[in-house]
């Protein structure tokens, strides 16, 4: 079993309420990664869920969650002939930590339309980005082969740009296929956008984080772009773009963080 795959499985202890252990395999700054925990709750909805495709994941960060034991209660809000709509509730030491809301649809044979307005990230070969090193507190990148865009990681030495962008590659180390799950953990595995004309900052927790899975890719290796356009009162908006090698656009994200310098 992939190390991703043990660490997002959960064990049924009556309907609709599942046990599982928050590993610290995917953590940032010692904190369990957003996109992880979205994944955990994912992973207990698609249980319960009689439609597994195209999801908008959205999830709400109460309070921060720490490696350990935890409890995911799922409910369904409501189902129609298209959609399957359900609530996700991860508790840890008893206390609601996050809120997510996934809306999962029917499968389809084919797409009537598919359209792209916007073409892909022109993004270096995968060999001459710069790999995300491992560093001792951000257990994430030991698991995942982060590649930044050359042009993106001035900030590494101050060097700013005026824009607040990432873009780069991205696998799982021991090479994990991608499926609903590991789009979620992938979607929040960037360094934040911000950095790249802010420099290190405190601290970019994240409030709201939202992913519409358009597709799963048989690729191994996808490449992302993270965009922030708007600070201010002490908040920022991220946007981001998941492709895969052939142009498939393979999943859009936005998150909501608090902006602490």
């Amino acid at each position: 079993m992939h190390t991703f795959d043990q660490d997002i499985s959960i064990t049924p202890q009556k309907p609709f309420h599942f046990h599982s252990t928050i590993s610290d395999n995917w953590s940032v700054n010692g904190i369990p990664d957003g996109g992880y925990l979205m994944a955990m709750i994912t992973n207990a909805m698609l249980q319960l869920s009689e439609k597994k495709a195209t999801p908008i994941l959205t999830a709400n960060y109460i309070s921060r969650c720490l490696p350990g034991e935890a409890d995911i209660e799922v409910e369904t809000i409501a189902q129609s002939t298209q959609f399957s709509r359900l609530q996700g509730k991860l508790f840890q030491d008893g206390k609601e930590k996050v809120r997510m809301f996934g809306t999962f649809a029917a499968n389809k044979d084919t797409c009537l339309i598919e359209r792209y307005e916007k073409s892909p990230p022109k993004i270096p070969p995968v060999e001459d980005c710069i790999r995300v090193p491992e560093m001792s507190n951000y257990s994430i990148f030991r698991n995942l082969d982060v590649r930044l865009d050359p042009k993106c990681i001035g900030w590494i030495q101050g060097d700013l740009s005026e824009k607040s962008e990432n873009g780069g590659w991205i696998k799982f180390e021991d090479n994990r296929a991608f499926d609903i799950c590991s789009i979620a953990l992938i979607a929040d595995s960037f360094p934040p956008a911000v950095l790249s004309s802010q420099g290190m900052v405190a601290w970019v927790p994240t409030l709201e984080f939202s992913v519409n899975i358009r597709k799963i890719t048989e690729a191994t290796c996808v490449k992302c772009v993270f965009r922030t356009r708007f600070v201010s009162c002490g908040l920022l908006e991220e946007d981001g773009e998941i492709w895969d090698e052939a142009g498939n656009i393979i999943a859009i994200s936005r998150q909501y963080a608090i902006f602490k310098q």
